[in-house]
């Protein structure tokens, strides 16, 4: 069988590199690794154009186009990149906000609604602070440029949410500085500035503790394959699936070698052992069972959020794949 000619598109990780750099080779497959560094110019080329055969998607577009039916893609349960939220909660200082409770009311800029971070964000408050969503006023827009974020083709939601933009394309971060809007729920950080502050002062303490409550790691981008590659050459899953494996085992392997440190972080030692210690050696698993408190927290959140109609079973989000081992 000759060997099938495919482009991925990814970010630039630790898990991926050896995928990028050939280290790793995927079982009859040639893989063209196109590394961009932002992502949200991956799902707009793919979601748009379907112009790449296998790339990083975001979780909540994807689910959100299953879920409508005729789904230009099947998905891999592969998630180079997920992040805890808590962290990424900002506040004026001057708009009374001490709890997240005193996000009610409020106006929240966050770079997309239907972005993954967001849906992530807004199940937090919901379900750990009971924040009721409808009193909160969203402006959409990017967090330290002007202007937009990304140009998505997410489906819409069922039902509409009180969502607006600034007329003048300011940043959310200039926003926030001037008060015109009161905190910021994002996928980066604004800019510094006085007036700027986290709404959780020891973030990290508040993410462990709600891991090791919940066993939630947030997801937010999987990997999505072309569906009419997928269906011509459908053997090309567990090939892929176990080329990420293989890669993002490398990744670990070479996080954990003691001497000259491979990361620029000083005590990187110290937290590898705590993520050890929290996350049991593996803090990004890939497979459904491993990720199944952190998948199905997401498709509950995205029903909640009248993203999509009711829950979808985890098995029905993937193709099937065979366990990867090594």
């Amino acid at each position: 069988m000759s060997r099938l000619n495919l482009t991925l598109a990814c970010g630039l990780y630790d898990r991926t590199d050896a995928l990028r750099t050939g280290e790793v080779s995927v079982e009859g497959i040639d893989l063209n690794f196109l590394a961009i560094e932002a992502p949200r110019e991956i799902f707009d080329r793919m979601g748009r154009n379907q112009e790449f055969d296998v790339a990083e998607f975001s979780s909540s577009e994807f689910i959100s186009r299953l879920a409508r039916g005729g789904c230009p893609f099947v998905a891999l349960p592969v998630f180079p990149a997920r992040v805890f939220r808590h962290g990424y909660i900002y506040v004026n200082r001057k708009a009374g906000i001490r709890a997240p409770k005193d996000l009610e009311g409020k106006r929240v800029g966050v770079p997309l609604y239907t972005m993954t971070a967001a849906v992530w964000i807004r199940g937090h408050l919901v379900h750990q602070y009971g924040v009721d969503l409808s009193t909160i006023r969203w402006i959409e827009g990017a967090i330290n440029e002007s202007g937009r974020h990304g140009d998505p083709s997410a489906p819409p939601l069922l039902k509409p949410a009180r969502i607006k933009h600034d007329e003048k394309g300011r940043s959310l971060s200039e926003l926030l500085a001037k008060g015109e809007i009161d905190a910021i729920a994002g996928s980066q950080r604004p800019r510094p500035h006085p007036d700027i502050a986290p709404l959780f002062a020891d973030a990290k303490a508040v993410e462990r503790a709600f891991y090791q409550e919940t066993r939630i790691f947030p997801i937010m981008h999987l990997v999505v394959i072309r569906r009419e590659v997928y269906e011509a050459h459908p053997w090309i899953a567990n090939s892929l699936y176990k080329g990420f494996h293989e890669a993002k085992a490398k990744a670990l392997a070479r996080m954990h070698k003691t001497g000259a440190h491979p990361y620029m972080l000083p005590w990187v030692h110290d937290d590898i052992e705590e993520i050890d210690e929290v996350f049991g050696g593996d803090a990004f698993p890939y497979g459904i069972e491993a990720n199944r408190p952190t998948l199905e927290a997401l498709v509950r959140y995205m029903v909640e959020q009248h993203f999509i109609p009711q829950l979808i079973p985890l098995n029905e989000l993937f193709v099937p794949v065979a366990a990867a081992h090594g």
